[in-house]
């Protein structure tokens, strides 16, 4: 188990569940990308800043960050619940110019018994907007992520 995680809660949205009454699996994509805008880009004028919130998404901003690779093991179904999912991310692994984010996606804190719905893992990779080529993390980017580095699941669905 790691020690440090970023945890990010997100509510569902009824859009969300699929003809078996449960959270649909291209959804699944959706929610952890929400936790991931959340927990890794600089927050608005008005929102609260996040110490991992250092990527610069506005329009116009010199770097991206795009997906690499993503992955999925569906533990659980999702049911509907008004209360936010307790989604946890850390890092498994940052490199060069990328960085594989690890989720675990819960029950919503506080609610007993508690169930692990899902693993994930996304390799994200930091790139020049102009030449799409990759570009090395910033010393500010590592030091906000490294204090949540830890260990990266183990390869998902092959146990």
């Amino acid at each position: 188990m790691t020690e440090a995680r970023i945890r990010v809660p997100i509510h569902l949205r009824w859009g969300d569940l699929d003809a078996y009454n449960h959270v649909n699996n291209a959804s699944m994509l959706k929610l952890l990308e929400e936790a991931r805008v959340r927990a890794f880009w600089l927050p608005g004028a008005t929102e609260r800043a996040v110490p991992t919130a250092v990527i610069d998404a506005s329009h116009g901003a010199s770097q991206l960050t795009l997906i690499a690779r993503q992955e999925i093991e569906y533990l659980a179904p999702v049911p509907y619940q008004r209360e936010p999912i307790d989604v946890q991310m850390w890092f498994g692994k940052i490199g060069g110019s990328s960085a594989e984010v690890n989720y675990e996606v819960f029950t919503p804190a506080g609610q007993e018994p508690r169930t692990l719905y899902a693993r994930a893992s996304t390799v994200i990779v930091q790139v020049d907007a102009g030449t799409g080529r990759p570009v090395r993390l910033s010393p500010e980017t590592r030091a906000a992520w490294e204090p949540y580095l830890g260990e990266p699941l183990p390869p998902l669905g092959r146990r």
